[in-house]
């Protein structure tokens, strides 16, 4: 009786080896299909919550837009065809008009005993539209021609003497010192001096 039983094997012996290789191969299973995942995962292209920016390129031949957004780039080309746009720009501030030279009455005087001089200048500086007043002659005789305006002529004095040779710094304001009487309310007074005696021929 004991022999008998001691040759029957123990009961459940056989299930559980079978138990422990369906396990083993349950996990294997999920360890491959958790590395495939991780693999899916990794490969896949990150999404940036950060927006899409988009830069503008302009050209002559047209425009180039370039959009970028996450990881990926997508460049779109548009052409468009060249425009010119032309302003006309207004200028704001003062006005200066420049008054014709007709508006301007100018007398040559001779300071000089050089006879004709005053004559001859008026029929210089007359050719450039000036209203010319009768020559004179001044009370002294200067060594050196001067350009005498009244308020508001200066402009048209310094281009009087620019044509007959007198320089700038003998373009002055008229006062009681200059050397000539009997022409109030005259623009310019024109004094010819010895220096543009020397320089010019006159006829008598």
């Amino acid at each position: 009786m004991d022999d008998d039983q001691s040759q029957t094997p123990p009961s459940g012996t056989g299930s559980s080896g079978s138990l422990s290789i369906v396990r083993a191969a349950a996990v294997l299973i999920l360890f491959v299909v958790a590395v495939a995942v991780l693999v899916s995962v990794g490969t896949r292209p990150s999404v940036s919550s950060t927006p899409a920016t988009t830069t503008t390129t302009a050209a002559s031949a047209g425009t180039t837009t370039t959009v970028a957004g996450g990881g990926a780039a997508v460049s779109t080309t548009t052409t468009t065809a060249a425009r010119t746009t032309t302003t006309k720009a207004g200028h704001k501030g003062t006005t200066t008009t420049t008054a014709a030279p007709s508006a301007t009455t100018v007398a040559v005087a001779n300071a000089t005993g050089v006879n004709g001089l005053a004559a001859h200048f008026s029929t210089v500086i007359g050719a450039g539209g000036w209203t010319m007043k009768t020559p004179v002659d001044a009370s002294t005789t200067e060594a050196t021609s001067a350009v005498y305006y009244a308020a508001g002529q200066q402009q048209q004095a310094a281009s009087i003497a620019t044509t007959i040779g007198v320089k700038p710094a003998q373009v002055l304001p008229q006062t009681t010192a200059m050397p000539v009487t009997g022409v109030t309310g005259v623009d310019v007074v024109v004094v010819i001096g010895s220096d543009l005696a020397s320089s010019t021929t006159t006829t008598t």
